[in-house]
């Protein structure tokens, strides 16, 4: 059975916090989520944010590299 992770919301701040976490710059990081660096100073000024794919795999990084990225993280609702 597949884990479900919480949803984040990827924003400019938090790509950013998390590739100065890493200690990579924006072509580094680019190449090891296997994008353009471009997209990534999209999402570091908030042209885009990352969705999808791309969103999950920012989202396991963290996980993986322990960059506390509570503060985006988005709260669950209670239905």
């Amino acid at each position: 059975m597949s884990r479900k992770r919480n949803p984040v919301n990827w924003d400019g701040q938090g790509v950013r916090a998390l590739r100065w976490h890493l200690r990579l710059t924006q072509a580094k990081l680019a190449e090891e989520l296997g994008t353009r660096q471009q997209t990534i100073s999209e999402w570091e000024t908030g042209m885009y944010k990352p969705r999808g794919t791309s969103a999950t795999l920012l989202t396991i990084v963290a996980e993986r590299s322990g960059f506390k990225y509570g503060s985006i993280v988005k709260e669950e609702t209670k239905e």
